[in-house]
């Protein structure tokens, strides 16, 4: 089974050829990524307008790339996954537009998959781990702790109630004067900074229910900041060294909270799992590794180069849907918004 996916709900335009391999895992016979940073940086964030022109200009080339890379052609293809939601609505109807027609023309499947769903199945592309296990999802759009029980049965036991993590890391990136894209500009600068000079908050610390809030520590180093003014070198590292200390102990404590929840809803976990973009920190998947071993469980997250928006975890989770018959017609919509996890009522 070889499965085409295409990924354009953002700033990155993607196309990827996947086949499951004989261990469980999947094989990626190609994994086409174009980034717009560069069309992007000048506004320090992404400009939709701008997203999807990029991806109009470049789509139909990065599939011929994808294709000739996995040394085969459409009609070769046993699907079309597409990322179909939730994203930047301009770019998400350009991807299900693209993949619709290929569909048609190839009379092929189509998948229509939602792109926190591929996030959440990528552990299994890359690891063949099983069902049930918990998931950090965190990107600068998205933070949730999920059950993921099995493919397209997901019990979200907490999320953000204001920014994102990866949200959060981009507005400090901008206040302190980082370049863009931030999450990874503020890890960078952290290496060489004092992690407890600022005596940052940890919001949520402590509490029952495992979500997040950091929209408080976001602006308790506004105001370390705004005192400190003007800020040298070593006071922005040190401010974002104490920032990432500040979300990795909230991330442990959270995720605590979540593996103490999950058993009732799905039973013993076989891992602990992050994706998403934040899920490249070094930090944090270094305070995750620990906290896993602990808890007797593996750690599993994505090669960096999975970490950010691609198409092979598209073409996986069209992989993982079209195993089980669940497949889309040509109605299939676009959606800036869909939630992939029922959220779950916690004793």
């Amino acid at each position: 089974m070889n499965v085409l996916g295409i990924e354009t709900t953002c700033d990155e335009t993607a196309a990827s050829v996947v086949t499951p391999g004989e261990d469980g895992r999947g094989r990626i016979l190609s994994n086409e990524v174009l980034s717009q940073i560069a069309e992007h940086a000048a506004y320090g964030g992404v400009v939709p307008e701008i997203a999807a022109r990029a991806h109009v200009e470049v789509l139909d080339r990065l599939v011929a790339r994808a294709l000739d890379g996995a040394g085969m052609s459409l009609s070769q293809v046993d699907g079309i996954a597409v990322a179909a939601g939730p994203g930047l609505i301009g770019g998400v109807l350009i991807g299900l537009v693209t993949a619709k027609t290929l569909s048609l023309v190839a009379r092929k499947p189509l998948i229509a998959v939602n792109h926190l769903e591929a996030h959440a199945l990528t552990a299994r592309l890359t690891d063949g781990i099983g069902f049930p296990y918990l998931l950090l999802l965190a990107s600068g759009g998205h933070t949730q702790l999920v059950a993921v029980k099995g493919v397209g049965d997901y019990v979200r036991l907490g999320t953000t109630v204001d920014d994102a993590i990866g949200e959060a890391f981009d507005k400090v990136a901008k206040l302190l004067g980082l370049g863009y894209p931030g999450g990874p500009e503020v890890e960078r600068v952290a290496e060489t900074g004092n992690p407890e000079r600022f005596a940052l908050p940890r919001p949520m610390l402590g509490r029952r229910e495992p979500n997040f809030s950091l929209s408080g520590l976001k602006t308790a180093l506004r105001i370390e900041a705004e005192r400190l003014a003007p800020l040298s070198s070593a006071d922005v590292a040190d401010l974002c060294a104490s920032f990432q200390a500040a979300v990795v102990d909230v991330v442990v404590d959270r995720v605590r909270v979540a593996l103490r929840e999950f058993g009732s809803i799905a039973g013993h976990p076989t891992a602990l799992v992050a994706a998403g973009g934040v899920a490249a920190n070094g930090a944090i998947r270094r305070a995750l590794t620990t906290q896993a071993n602990e808890a007797g469980l593996a750690f599993v997250a994505p090669p960096l180069s999975l970490c950010g928006d691609n198409g092979a975890m598209i073409a996986w989770a069209g992989i993982e849907r079209l195993r089980l018959g669940l497949v889309d017609d040509l109605t299939a919509p676009a959606r800036a918004r869909w939630p992939f996890a029922e959220a779950a009522a916690l004793a």
